[in-house]
Order: C-alpha cells, then structure tokens, then sequence
C-alpha cells in the first residue's frame, strides 16, 4: 500500500513529466537522411514540425548548410521570422530555394530546390523555434551526375584465334560507374570472355567466329543509365611469315635506293667541280686579247688598201696616184717608208696621222 504522501509525489512527478515532454517543440519528418537526386531534378527536404500548447514565443524557421569544419561557422540560406521570408549570403540565399508550403507557419517548413547541380550536395540543418520549444533536423543531399552515352569499341584485329578486348567508357557521370557486357541476341557470352564491371572491358581471348554478333555495353550510377552496341565480326588472320618477309624486302630495296641516291649526288657534285678546274685552266693559259682601239685601225686600214687598190707589202705604204694615158692600169709607185701622199682633191678623205689611214 501507498501512503498517501508517496501517491501524492508519484503523481506530481508523473505530471511534471508528461508536462515537460508536452511542452518540447517535435519535428515530425521521417525519412532517408541522405538523398539522392540526379543533376537537374528537383528535391524536397521535409521539415514538418508540431508545438506543443506552452509554446507561446513568436515562431521562428532557419535553414543553414553545416560546415565540416567544426570550427567553422554555419552558413544561414533561408528562414522566416515574423511572417516574411529571407534569403541570406552572398546572392541573397540559393535562388532556386524556397519553403514549399506557403504559409510555413500551418507546421510545415519543408524547402524544395529545382535544377539541382553538383554543388547543391552539402549537409542541410532545419531549425525551427517557437520559445521554449526549440527542434532540429538534419539531411545530406547528395546531387549526382548521370552516365553520358558511353563509346564502344574493339582493341586488336578481331582475328581467329586471338585475343579480343571489347571496350566501354562514358566520359561523365557520378562514381561509381558499373559496367556490364550482354549479346543483343540474348544469348550467353562466351565461356572463355571475362569483364570487369569497374573499367569497363570484355576480354575473349580466343577469338572465333561462334562469338561474332551483336553486344551491348550498359553503363550505369544510382541516378542514370546509358547503353552502347558494338558488332563484332571474325577474319581469318593474316600471313604474318609473308608480311615479315615483305617488310625486309621493302626495306632492302629502301636502302638500296637510299644509296643509289647518294651515289649520283656524289657524281653530280665531282662532275661540277671537274668543269670548274678545267674552266679555271683555260682561263689561265689563255693569252691576253688585243685592244680594241689597236685591231680597230688595222681592220679599218685593209679595208682602205683593199679598196684603193694597194698591195699588202711589210714596210711599204701605198697611196693612190691619178693615172694618166701613161700610167698602165693598175700601175702602183711605192712611196719610202715614213712618206704619206696628200691625197687628191675630191675623193672626201683626209689622212689621219692617229690612225695611219684616210678617214
């Protein structure tokens, strides 16, 4: 049995109990606390909340980003307070931010944010205060980026009988990227083909013409997926004997060629240098010409005694005489050496002591 006093502070401290769980604001949002949501969507962050009846202060809402750096400050982005709407920092708060009910003060103070992009992934805190009560809430979003369209392609020849790699990348998208080779018929891969999931390749490495046909490559991240073909086909392998044998052939007859080259530059540049030393000879035993103005006269001078009718004789100088009946045709008087004879009147000649003739 009780007595009476024991029941009386039984049910005082039961009542002091139920009255201090009453009056604690609650924030009643349930859910993953990390999200995620690819590049581009739009993703709500839930903050529904419940005072309790004592909670009689004026109604106070704060969205912040927590910073991993403990000693760091928290940076404020949104809030309401006295029934208005604020945006905080540098641009006015995340633009692309807001609380999604229109009234937050009815118990909701959700926020949603459209066009998500890589930078949006941080740590989110919803705070909501109505004195004495006072509750918090925190969420991660983490935005990722879908896979591009992969590329698909094959490394080595695709002969039978060798090693065949199949290919698959995608030049974007969130880590990790898995990949996975299937045939576009459906069937089975070869037993003997292994892939790795991590990079992407499917190795077959002993090629025949059982495993041509179509594959398909899909790539894919918690957020996006994307798929590419590849058709692979099978040839019989080249004479690899003839090949080697065509190779030193070809490069023989390249080095033969090479010297053949060689050898007529060098004839080329002899026989230039010979012409050279031959025309440097002939110019040195080469005796020295005569001077113009000495042939000039002489060649002028013949012409003259041709003309007038003189002979040619070493010492001898002629001029022409007037004939008369006793004079024979062609009848010729030498003149002593040294001796000129005026000319006759008429013919429009004048000796020139310079040159030794009539001019």
């Amino acid at each position: 049995m009780w007595h009476p006093t024991q029941r009386t502070l039984l049910c005082a401290v039961t009542a002091f109990l139920y009255t201090g769980m009453a009056v604690a604001m609650q924030i009643t949002s349930t859910g993953p606390q990390t999200i995620q949501k690819a590049l581009g969507e739009t993703v709500t962050l839930g903050c529904t909340y419940s005072p309790a009846v004592s909670d009689i202060g004026e109604l106070d809402i704060e969205w912040s980003i927590i910073s991993p750096d403990m000693t760091q400050k928290d940076q404020l982005v949104l809030s309401f307070t006295g029934g208005q709407v604020f945006g905080y920092g540098a641009s006015g708060g995340i633009q692309r931010m807001n609380f999604s009910s229109p009234n937050p003060a009815n118990g909701d103070a959700s926020v949603t944010i459209t066009n998500l992009n890589p930078t949006d992934t941080d740590t989110y805190q919803c705070k909501v205060k109505k004195a004495p009560g006072v509750d918090t809430r925190k969420q991660t979003l983490v935005v990722l980026v879908p896979p591009s369209m992969p590329k698909c392609w094959v490394n080595g020849a695709e002969d039978i009988g060798s090693p065949v790699s199949l290919r698959c990348t995608s030049s974007q998208g969130s880590m990790p990227l898995t990949y996975q080779w299937t045939r576009d018929d459906g069937g089975t891969l070869p037993s003997i083909a292994t892939q790795n999931p991590g990079t992407g390749e499917l190795l077959i490495r002993n090629h025949s013409e059982s495993f041509t046909g179509s594959y398909v490559c899909d790539v894919k991240n918690n957020v996006g997926q994307g798929q590419c073909r590849y058709s692979l086909r099978a040839y019989q392998p080249t004479n690899k004997a003839a090949m080697i044998v065509g190779a030193v052939i070809g490069a023989l007859l390249l080095f033969l060629l090479l010297l053949l080259l060689i050898w007529l530059l060098i004839c080329c540049c002899n026989k230039r240098r010979y012409e050279k030393e031959v025309a440097n000879e002939i110019r040195e035993d080469a005796a020295a010409p005569a001077s113009r103005p000495a042939s000039r006269p002489s060649s002028r001078n013949s012409s003259f005694r041709s003309v007038m009718g003189y002979r040619s004789h070493p010492g001898v100088i002629y001029s022409s005489v007037k004939m008369g009946p006793e004079h024979g045709r062609g009848h010729h008087t030498p003149l002593p050496s040294g001796h000129h004879t005026p000319l006759p009147s008429g013919h429009g000649l004048h000796y020139d002591s310079q040159f030794g003739y009539p001019v």
